[in-house]
């Protein structure tokens, strides 16, 4: 060794949404190579396998400058730090090659994992894990109780992608994620028929690959059109239906209901005639399949002209648009 090369500081990071023992082979490599592995305490996950693999760790991070004084003479010392890194040790030194004093060994953040995308989604099923034990609000609510926020949340995330707002957007597509994790997490609690979170999208994802076989098998689909037509003779099958009304929910709002079943009917081929009556209700499903056959949303087409009037009411109240209102102006 150089006794005048300041050798080398690698900080390993390690996932922990990655199983132990999982690392990557540059961070084997430096592992092995290293002239002392340190780790602030006996509870790190990696150590068992960093001892079966006859890698030696000692327990114990030294501050800054006896880590700089360790490296000394061209010496290479792993530490293994948290996924953020050990805070501490890196403002110490920080400020111990801010200064000027010594010479600096190789400083190197070496990330010995990587999180794989959806990785976020462990750590939520963990946070619901633990507030549906300890939160005295959560662990009492049950499929009925949340059943209304389910219907909030979704229209709430509907309002936030015709505003446009990115920042509402990812907000409320949390939201709405948050009730499938809720619910799947009080679903594993059923004692009769139990599932999981797992179970849940396992189920999806079974689902995605078995209707689309051009993507996942070998039928092909060149069009938009050629998609949705495998999707319509996929879910005949699997659901065996004995009308095309069926599986339709009529809680959904009335102008998307109407024109669930207008599609229903057009992509059936059915020469089903509309009720007659004279009633308001009667000309609005007329005029939703209407909509629908000309390929607009007649429910998103609504509150388009909804939002229009709003803004022409808080005109003619001399308001503005929203979020503009005078501070004197109660909601």
């Amino acid at each position: 060794m150089n006794a005048e090369d300041p050798g080398r500081i690698v900080l390993l990071t390690a996932s922990h949404r990655v199983a132990p023992g999982l690392l990557s082979w540059p961070a084997w490599q430096t592992l092995h190579a290293a002239d002392r592995v340190l780790c602030a305490g006996p509870g790190h996950p990696q150590l068992p396998y960093l001892r079966e693999a006859g890698v030696a760790v000692e327990h114990g991070v030294p501050s800054a400058e006896e880590l700089v004084d360790e490296c000394a003479g061209g010496r290479t010392v792993v530490v293994l730090v948290g996924g953020e890194g050990d805070q501490r040790l890196t403002d110490g030194l920080a400020r111990l090659g801010g200064s000027g004093r010594v010479q600096m060994p190789d400083l190197e953040l070496l990330p010995g994992s990587y999180d794989l995308p959806g990785a976020r989604l462990l750590d939520l099923v963990q946070v619901m894990d633990r507030i549906r034990l300890e939160c005295p609000w959560t662990s009492q609510k049950t499929h009925e109780g949340l059943a209304k926020y389910a219907i909030e949340e979704a229209y709430e995330l509907v309002e936030a992608i015709e505003d446009g707002d990115r920042e509402e957007l990812r907000e409320e597509l949390g939201d709405v994620l948050l009730q499938v994790v809720f619910h799947a997490r009080i679903a594993q609690e059923d004692q009769d028929e139990p599932f999981g979170i797992d179970d849940v999208a396992g189920t999806i994802v079974e689902k995605l690959i078995h209707r689309h076989p051009h993507v996942f098998g070998d039928a092909t689909a060149e069009t938009p059109e050629d998609v949705h037509a495998h999707w319509l003779r996929t879910k005949a099958i699997e659901k065996q239906r004995e009308s095309v009304t069926d599986g339709v929910p009529l809680g959904q709002p009335g102008l998307a209901l109407a024109a669930k079943l207008g599609s229903r009917v057009r992509a059936a081929g059915l020469d089903a005639a509309l009720p007659e009556g004279d009633g308001i209700g009667y000309r609005l499903l007329a005029l939703a399949v209407e909509a629908e056959q000309d390929g607009t949303d007649p429910e998103a087409a609504l509150r388009a002209a909804a939002r229009a009037y709003r803004d022409a009411i808080r005109t003619a109240e001399g308001l503005g648009s929203p979020g503009a209102a005078p501070d004197s102006v109660e909601e």
